[in-house]
């Protein structure tokens, strides 16, 4: 038993050992130069970056969607971290003037808007379980709460609104559930995570292997059919959303790094066509790059990263997007 547990030591100290050489001042590398970068946010926004965990032969990241562009394509939203309490931040993408608190709660921990813009749906832990809640996009701080007494995250609405879909975490495993907003009735639909609706009656989403690998899958929630879209031997895939104009599917994906005989794992964009096929890395930057999301036109994609900050400090970064 010790000697088991001196060799998981030496795996970590070793990824340890290779996250101290990555130079997050920089905010690109040469594998990025087809796309441009621009720095959104300031360390003062105090951007909450979803955890990552990493050893020499792996990496794990909390999958939630953590930031959100308004339909009228003009603000980003994002999670703050202040005074221990974590809350949604709105800022003008031109203006890059200061953010304005949209949520007054203490740990909130994903959200998204509503096709029509005015509502907000997020998901707060409070103690043991994560409630799901609704407000207003733009005034005040009155909530409707949607679930409770359950581990649900990752809400989003149905096209035409009628329907909040969320993820649940049940002893069984992780589901994907909706919420009817009309008539209060909840479904269960698969196993799986972080869905994106798309509007063709499609739930595109990830569910992890049994050789704890997540894939890309998607579900026709009227027939009921599903099929894996996406699926590789090394890498894991997670918290997909379509492309405005139908035909990209945009997530974050592992990466390995080499340096000499050593692997530094971290977490980067992939795009792949609708059926899986064609599969692009965007970005390379040894920072980790997460919870990316489209612009409403679908040129650009925003993401959170560490890169550009010598202190390695999250912010919010948008990259071009010319394919």
């Amino acid at each position: 038993m010790r000697k088991k547990i001196f060799i998981l030591s030496l795996s970590f100290l070793s990824a340890l050992s290779l996250s101290a050489q990555v130079d997050y001042s920089v905010i690109s590398v040469d594998e990025e130069a087809f796309a441009e970068f621009t720095q959104i946010t300031t360390e003062n926004d105090y951007v909450w970056m979803p955890k990552v965990t990493r050893t020499a032969k792996n990496v794990n990241w909390l999958t939630n969607r953590v930031i959100d562009i308004s339909v009228d394509g003009k603000k980003l939203a994002f999670l703050s971290e202040h005074n221990n309490t974590t809350n949604i931040f709105i800022k003008d993408i031109d203006k890059q003037g200061i953010s304005v608190q949209r949520t007054n709660r203490n740990a909130i921990i994903d959200f998204s808007y509503s096709p029509d813009g005015q509502y907000i749906c997020f998901a707060e832990k409070v103690g043991s379980s994560n409630q799901i809640f609704q407000t207003s996009s733009t005034t005040g701080y009155v909530c409707r709460q949607i679930t409770n007494n359950n581990k649900d995250y990752s809400p989003i609405y149905s096209p035409n609104m009628d329907q909040l879909f969320f993820t649940r975490e049940e002893s069984r495993g992780v589901c994907i559930w909706s919420f009817n907003i009309n008539n209060n009735y909840l479904a269960n639909y698969t196993n799986g995570m972080n869905p994106f609706i798309a509007p063709d009656s499609t739930i595109i989403f990830s569910r992890m292997n049994s050789e704890g690998r997540g894939e890309i899958w998607k579900l026709d929630y009227q027939t009921g059919i599903e099929e894996c879209i996406l699926t590789d031997l090394e890498r894991s895939f997670t918290t997909p959303s379509l492309s405005p104009d139908g035909r990209w599917i945009l997530m974050t994906g592992s990466n390995a790094l080499i340096n000499g005989r050593k692997k530094y794992y971290n977490t980067d964009i992939f795009v792949c066509s609708l059926d899986g096929t064609d599969l692009r890395q965007l970005t390379y930057h040894a920072a980790d790059d997460l919870s990316p999301v489209w612009s409403k036109g679908g040129e650009f994609i925003y993401f959170i990263s560490q890169r550009g900050s010598i202190h390695a400090t999250a912010n919010v970064w948008r990259m071009s997007f010319g394919y």
